[in-house]
């Protein structure tokens, strides 16, 4: 049975071995962008029929992916592979405008699952670089989001990935940059670079709001509040996942051992040895049903109280693409 705490409830530090228990940390798992992605290519497979082709992963989870797959979705690594004039879905992560520009050449149907808030970050690029700011880009280069928000302004943006990077940076005019970061950073990652640049450039600016989305910042903020209550923290999620990734490393940073699993299977006996509390989050691709297998099998060791612990509500929403909905939704023929 799953009882809902308060955080403040687990404040007093970790359980001794002999009191076994699971903190289930909330919010955790999937995000309204997710979650609008995934719809998307179901309902494209629904309305159109298989096979629909996603270029990448639509998330970064293995487990969403293969379900996907099976339903008919073909996931692709770039445009060319798929037949000319067939219908295409782009990621959550965003796409530069030469990928856009490919789509029209081949003549392909484009479903844009952009998440909003990655959205938000290429209008951000553009209006920047038509200021005649040179932009400086704070994430992880090899990430597809990092990719495409760059593409929006390659001429002038630099992608940074260290505080040294931040320190080495050489630009055209030191009183007119910019920054942005990826929506999936770790909040205390992002605020050590962001500082570096203020230093170097004092003039710098950035967008009006910060560009970690609401997800990232929640699911971090969850494990902040929980980790020191907890003896491990295991956070469901796939390794390409970035937004996964920075949940160990925030539970790390505050001392408590933290391990990135994308299923049950992957945990190793060795981790629970003497663990009196395991705290659980999940990573904002990673599925529930990932969630409560993890819970099962913490209580077949013995982990009998399962608590969830609500660290803050979230009740964000995103519409479908205009196109998709027309679709769902044709709009009655006009009588002559």
């Amino acid at each position: 049975m799953t009882t809902t705490l308060d955080y403040a409830a687990v404040t007093d530090g970790g359980s001794t071995a002999t009191t076994k228990r699971v903190l289930l940390l909330k919010p955790r798992g999937f995000c309204a962008g997710v979650v609008r992605a995934i719809d998307i290519v179901r309902i494209a497979l629904e309305t159109f029929g298989a096979p629909i082709y996603v270029r990448k992963e639509i998330v970064h989870n293995s487990y969403v992916v293969n379900d996907l797959a099976k339903k008919g979705a073909i996931f692709v690594n770039e445009l060319d592979e798929v037949p000319e004039g067939a219908r295409v879905i782009y990621s959550a992560h965003g796409v530069s405008p030469a990928v856009r520009e490919r789509a029209k050449e081949r003549g392909l149907k484009v479903v844009d699952a952009t998440c909003p808030l990655v959205t938000k970050v290429h209008v951000e690029a553009i209006k920047f670089a038509k200021q005649g700011y040179s932009l400086v880009l704070v994430g992880h280069r090899d990430h597809e989001e990092v990719e495409g928000t760059q593409g929006e302004a390659p001429d002038v943006t630099q992608v940074v990935s260290s505080v040294e990077e931040v320190e080495a940076l050489v630009v055209p005019d030191p009183d007119k940059v910019a920054y942005l970061t990826q929506t999936t950073l770790s909040l205390d990652e992002a605020k050590y670079m962001i500082d570096a640049l203020k230093k170097k450039f004092p003039s710098i600016v950035g967008p009006h709001a910060q560009d970690i989305c609401y997800a990232t910042e929640n699911r971090q903020t969850a494990v902040k509040n929980v980790a020191h209550g907890a003896d491990v923290v295991l956070v469901v999620g796939s390794r390409n996942s970035s937004n996964s990734n920075r949940l160990v490393e925030v539970s790390k940073n505050l001392g408590t051992n933290s391990y990135l699993i994308d299923k049950a299977d992957d945990i190793k006996p060795e981790w629970l040895d003497g663990v009196g509390t395991v705290a659980v989050t999940a990573g904002a691709s990673a599925p529930e049903v990932l969630v409560q297998d993890v819970v099962g099998y913490l209580q077949s060791k013995g982990y009998g109280s399962v608590d969830e612990v609500e660290v803050m509500p979230e009740n964000v929403r995103f519409g479908l693409p205009p196109g998709l909905v027309q679709a769902i939704n044709p709009a009655p023929a006009v009588a002559q």
